[in-house]
């Protein structure tokens, strides 16, 4: 059964669906190693950070609730793609209210820690900081059941169904977070790696090696119809672009390995 994104106050009884929910189970090794991520040397594909807003543009003190700290992996090596089934008419300066009710409905009524995506980004191109613990760092998200280790997710805000345009701001945003988010692990986002499911309500058993796209829509791991088949159609142009940025011409490697 193919199970689709819900709007976040809308329908929050299936939140967990389409945030896939929260992988608690990080090994004492890779928050070890995460500790030295800082220090690991530079690639040689790096991209610019993008300009990415902070969390208290949308987060206030009267709607935060108390977390446990974040939880953090080695290094991203894989980026999913979601969207989160709310309007797509909205004005971009509301974006920041829709990311909070969306913050609400996971936190408040489904119990989470935090909002489940790393990044989000509306249709105007702002990107901005969603789960807790440091854009720069490897935050251990609750975005794709099985695969939240080693993985950032970036929703975009609308509801992406075929037929229904994608503004390109929106997918030159995604592709700039990509880009930079892979390039301080030297990934491909044209390339696929190997991945191990840590949950088998996902597509794969928990304990399963997945090959999967560096940037992979939410389906290609866990039942959905996430991202929505419009924004799908887009992850080959937002896999060129993010490669473009960092300064990538060659043809990818098949198979990248965490």
């Amino acid at each position: 059964m193919l199970l689709g994104c819900v709007p976040g106050l809308a329908a929050v009884a299936a939140l967990g669906l389409c945030a896939g929910g929260v992988d608690h189970a990080a090994t004492d090794a890779l928050a070890a190693r995460a500790g030295h991520q800082a220090a690991r040397p530079a690639t040689a594909h790096q991209a610019a950070r993008p300009p990415v807003v902070p969390r208290t543009a949308w987060l206030d003190a009267l709607a935060r609730h108390a977390q446990p700290p974040p939880r953090y992996d080695d290094k991203v090596v894989a980026v999913f793609v979601h969207h989160t089934d709310s309007p797509n008419g909205y004005d971009c300066a509301d974006a920041p209210r829709i990311i909070r009710s969306l913050y609400t409905g996971q936190t408040a009524a489904r119990g989470w820690d935090d909002i489940g995506y790393n990044f989000l980004v509306d249709r105007c191109g702002t990107v901005y900081e969603g789960r807790a613990g440091g854009v720069d760092r490897a935050v251990t998200g609750a975005h794709t059941q099985g695969f939240n280790h080693r993985t950032a997710g970036i929703a975009a805000l609308g509801t992406f169904t075929a037929g229904v345009p994608v503004p390109q701001a929106m997918v030159d945003a995604i592709a700039a977070v990509t880009a930079w988010k892979l390039g301080l692990t030297g990934t491909d986002p044209r390339s696929s790696v190997r991945l191990t499911s840590s949950n088998s309500l996902s597509r794969y058993a928990a304990g399963t090696t997945a090959t999967l796209p560096a940037l992979a829509g939410h389906r290609d791991g866990f039942m959905t119809t996430c991202p929505g088949a419009a924004l799908t159609a887009r992850l080959p142009e937002i896999r060129a672009t993010a490669a473009r940025l960092q300064g990538r011409t060659a043809a990818p490697a098949l198979t990248g390995s965490p």
